[in-house]
Parts: structure tokens; C-alpha cells; sequence
């Protein structure tokens, strides 16, 4: 039986006897932001540590609730995040109030929550600052060292590490460091750190198996996935459902149904292994890849009966996979029940059922939930207006487009550089180079706010474009914005818009140190990864 509103959690799904693979699996898949399931042939996987409070590493004293959500709503809605959070602490302690250190990790952990590293790395900071006030161990030490390296990059993170007294250099926070190798694709630093962990005894449990893992994913070396989980077996270290869904997912990613489905039935019968919406899902997503769109509604059927508390994720999931495999009714009905359910919709909700409805090229559709999302939106989440902006744009009406930009504007939000970017498409479409170059201008002036890079098409297609009206001039602007954001640093991303000779000398150094500019050549393998992650760390 299908999810309804009124029995929800009281019905089960009793899939076909022709389904082989009957329990288990997920799909970020990234933040996340879902929120959108985007073309699934690159798949880049993310197992992170950034959910460290997961493992049990948040070890900060437990006090009675208090309204850390209002130190925790102004820091994430400051008007001019570049003051910092230490302006919106300092804000607090000056009008009376001792901010605790219980309050402050649970800012930190809400923050990073929601993807806001720089801001939860400046809390940090100003409790670095009151060393006679604010107590460290090693929970918080592996915290700090994951934000430092999304935020400054990995060699700040190993500065960090390498000045931390021994004595809080326990498993978590070498895990910590071991995560921003695997992030930053340093493979050699990587393989060298997790033979350290072995030799001190930190290495018998499932996590480092599982980013190690993560890091062959990305690389696409398959059999050293397996390699990681035949060693787990020998050792008897127990396969977790991390475990069990990036093996999954790299036995889909080669295409192998039936290696796939003996994973599943393996997984079947591990007794610690609990079946999980996001293990169906990325079935789901597995599926859809190879193109058995049966299978994977099958495994979407499956993942609405076992769907349990008040978790709005997979809900998210069901209506854009439900888009992805074109089933239109499916997506409205599941849609249906996730507002039964809930007293309100979050904007990544909202995200989720437009970009679906785009896909399947229901603009109408699309159209009525946006107006239902502007009249009841909690803020003006532009991610969320970018989807009717870019639909409109392919559609060639660059006008409604704007329309919208400047409805956002005129309302109080915020474009981000996406918003821009989408205009400057439209204008390249419509061969005005000028205004073209000003929306680029605008995007790259407010990149610091997301990690954002160009996409390779659009900037092809502007190249194309100043060849064909011999406006060498405009191109060298573009060149120099990109070159000036770091962004040509990445020889992979330089190649893919024709600028290899522009990489900068001294790549070779670069590889060994940060690497997240050149972590995937485009937005959305970004965007991928960002999905298949939330989807690895199972629900926000």
C-alpha cells in the first residue's frame, strides 16, 4: 500500500516476490540540500565527519536547555555576515548575559547543520580567545579541525594538527584530519595517515574504513572499495549501514546489477544492520542509473513504508525521484502526504517539489507550488527561485526570468551568484555580451557567500560569443575574474573551458596541499556529491 495521509505510519509496503533485493540502502548527494537529483551518470561520494556529534564526540557539559536558538538565528541571519559571529557574541555578553560553553557547541552544531563552516569555525575562534573561561578536548579539537579545513583548507587543518598537544590527539581527531585528505582527494597523505591510525590502534571501527572507502569512490577505484570491506571482515570489524551503502553504491556505480543486489542480500542478513529509508533510496538512485525504472519504483515504494518519525528528508527524496523516473502522479501523491504530515514545509521541500515538476516539464505545476511557497515562505531562499528563473530561461523568456530577479530583489532577498548566473545565460542566448559580463561581474563579486564556480557551458558559450563579435576584451574580463578567483588553479576545470595554458605554474605543489578548488570539474558533480553526502551521514 501506498503512503496516504491518513496512514501514514501504520501500513507497511509488501514489495513483489520479484524483487531480489528486498531490504536496504542510500543516496549525496550533498548538501543538503536536495534537492535537486540531477543527472545521475557522476557520481561523487562525500562520507564525512562533519556529523562528529553522530559518533559520540560532542562531549561538552550538559545543561538545561536554554534559547542557544537566538544566538544561533542572529548569527545565521546577519545582514553582514563579514563582521563575523564574534560581533553577534559580543552583542549578547554585553547586554548582560554569560554565553556557556553548552550554548555555544550547540550554535556550533547547528551551524554546521546547515552547511555554515565559516561562521561555526569564528564561534570556535572566540572561544579560543577565553582560554580561562572555555574548557577543550579532543571532541572539540576534532570539530575545530574539520571546520578548518573546509574554511581555510587542508593545510591550515594540518597546522592545527600537528600544533595540538598529544594528549588530544585521539581517534576522532586524527579521523577528523583523515576526512579533510579524503575531501580534498589526497590520496597519498590519506593511505599514509590511516596506516599511522592502524599502527596506534585507532583503526577498529567502521569510520576510517568508510571514508577510506569514500575516497576510492570518487576516484572511481572500485576494487579497493571491496579491498576496504573484505579487510573490515577479516579484522571482524562489524559493517555499519555507511558500510553497506557506499559498497552499494560502488557496486551501482559499476553497473552491476546482481553485485548489487548480493550486497542487499548480505545486508539482509547482518542482525545489526537496520533497514533505512536511505539504503531504498539509493537503491533508487542505482537503479535509475541503469535504467530500470521499475526496480526503482519498487525500491521507492519501499522506502515509504518504512519511513518513521518526524523526519522530513525523505520525503524530499521521494518526490524527485518520483520526478526523475517521470512518474507525475507519484510525485503529486507523495507531496500529498509530506504536507499532511507536517504543520509547514521547509524552502528545501518546496526545493525539492519544484525542481521536481521542472524535470518532468509540468511549468504549470511548478508555477502554482512556487505561488504557494511565496505566500507562506519562511525567508527568501533564492535556491528556491532560482529553479522557475532557469525554467523560464531554457524556456527562452529570459523576461519572466528577470521578472522573478527582481521580484526577489524588490522583496528583500538576496540573489546568490546562481541568480546571476542564469541571467548572464539569457543574455549570452540573446548575443548581448555587455550585460552578459555585468551579471558575470555580480556573481563573482558575492561568490564568498557559497561555494560556486561557473559552469564550464556557460563560460564556453561566452567565449564563443566575444569570437563571433571580435570582442577579445570582454573575454580577457572573464579570464581575469576567473583567474583572480583561484578558479584556473584547477587544471581539470581550466581544461574544460579551454584554458589549460592559463593553470598556473606550480600545480604540482598545490596537489599537496589544499585541493579544494579542484575537487570536481563542475557545479554539478558538486552538487552530486553534496546529495549522495547527506544521504551517507542518513538525515540531517
Amino acid at each position: 500500500m501506498l503512503l496516504q495521509p491518513s496512514s501514514l505510519h501504520t501500513r507497511h509496503v509488501s514489495l513483489p516476490s520479484s524483487f531480489s533485493c528486498s531490504r536496504n540502502l542510500p543516496f549525496k548527494v550533498p548538501h543538503l540540500t536536495l534537492i535537486k537529483v540531477p543527472e545521475f551518470q557522476k557520481l561523487s561520494v562525500t562520507c564525512s565527519i562533519s556529523q562528529i556529534h553522530s559518533y559520540g564526540t560532542v562531549d561538552y557539559e550538559r545543561r538545561p536547555m536554554i534559547k542557544w536558538n537566538s544566538i544561533f538565528k542572529k548569527i545565521s541571519l546577519m545582514e553582514k555576515p563579514e563582521l563575523g559571529s564574534a560581533t553577534v557574541l559580543n552583542e549578547f555578553e554585553k547586554g548582560g548575559r554569560k554565553l556557556t560553553k553548552w550554548e555555544l557547541c550547540r550554535v556550533v552544531r547547528e551551524l554546521r547543520k546547515f552547511k555554515r563552516y565559516r561562521q561555526a569555525l569564528e564561534v570556535y575562534d572566540w572561544m579560543n580567545n577565553r582560554v580561562e573561561r572555555f574548557r577543550f578536548s579532543a571532541s572539540d579539537a576534532a570539530i575545530q579541525l574539520d571546520l578548518i579545513a573546509k574554511v581555510r583548507g587542508v593545510s591550515s587543518a594540518e597546522d592545527f594538527f600537528l600544533n595540538l598537544p598529544d594528549t588530544l590527539k585521539d581517534k576522532r581527531v586524527y579521523g577528523s584530519l583523515l576526512n579533510g585528505y579524503v575531501r580534498a582527494r589526497m590520496r597519498d597523505k590519506a593511505e599514509s595517515l590511516i596506516e599511522k591510525m592502524r599502527d596506534k590502534g585507532y583503526v577498529r571501527h567502521p569510520l576510517p574504513f568508510n571514508v577510506m572507502m569514500t575516497l576510492y569512490m570518487n576516484l572511481k577505484e572500485y576494487d579497493k572499495v571491496d579491498s576496504m570491506v573484505e579487510e573490515m571482515k577479516q579484522k571482524g570489524i562489524p559493517l555499519d549501514l555507511y558500510s553497506y551503502n557506499i559498497w552499494l553504491t560502488s557496486c551501482g556505480s559499476q553497473g552491476s546489477v546482481e553485485k548489487m543486489e548480493q550486497v542487499c542480500e548480505e545486508m539482509k542478513a547482518d542482525r545489526n544492520i537496520n533497514p533505512h529509508w536511505t539504503t531504498f533510496s539509493t537503491l533508487a538512485t542505482m537503479y535509475i542509473n541503469m535504467g530500470l525504472f521499475e526496480k526503482a519504483e519498487e525500491c521507492l515504494r519501499k522506502v515509504e513504508s518504512i519511513i518513521t518519525g518526524r523526519d522530513r528528508m525523505p520525503y524530499h527524496y521521494l518526490v524527485s525521484l518520483y520526478g526523475t523516473i517521470g512518474k507525475k502522479e507519484e510525485v503529486y501523491r507523495a507531496w500529498k502526504v509530506y504536507k499532511s504530515m507536517f504543520p509547514s514545509i521547509p524552502n528545501m521541500g518546496y526545493h525539492a517539489m519544484i525542481s521536481s515538476l521542472v524535470r518532468i516539464g509540468d511549468i504549470e505545476g511548478a508555477e502554482n507550488i512556487y505561488d504557494e511557497w511565496l505566500s507562506v515562505k519562511s525567508s527568501y531562499d533564492p535556491r528556491v527561485v532560482n529553479l522557475m528563473m532557469d525554467a523560464y530561461n531554457k524556456e527562452g523568456n529570459l523576461d519572466k526570468a528577470e521578472s522573478l530577479f527582481n521580484q526577489m530583489v524588490e522583496a528583500g532577498g538576496k540573489p546568490n551568484p546562481t541568480s546571476w548566473e542564469i541571467l548572464a545565460e539569457g543574455h549570452i542566448r540573446d548575443q548581448r555580451i555587455s550585460e552578459a559580463l555585468s551579471c558575470l561581474k555580480e556573481a563573482f563579486a558575492i561568490r564568498h557567500l557559497k561555494s560556486w564556480k561557473p559552469k564550464p557551458v556557460s563560460v564556453l558559450a561566452f567565449f564563443d560569443l566575444c569570437e563571433e563579435e571580435a570582442d577579445a576584451a570582454s573575454r580577457d574580463v572573464l579570464v581575469g575574474l576567473l583567474r583572480q578567483s583561484g578558479f584556473l588553479k584547477s587544471e581539470a576545470y581550466a581544461s574544460l573551458i579551454g584554458l589549460s595554458d592559463e593553470a598556473v605554474i606550480g600545480n604540482e605543489l598545490l596537489r599537496g596541499r589544499d585541493r579544494t578548488d579542484s575537487s570536481s570539474a563542475s557545479n554539478e558533480e558538486e552538487k552530486d556529491s553534496e546529495a549522495l553526502l547527506s544521504q551517507l551521514q542518513g538525515s540531517a
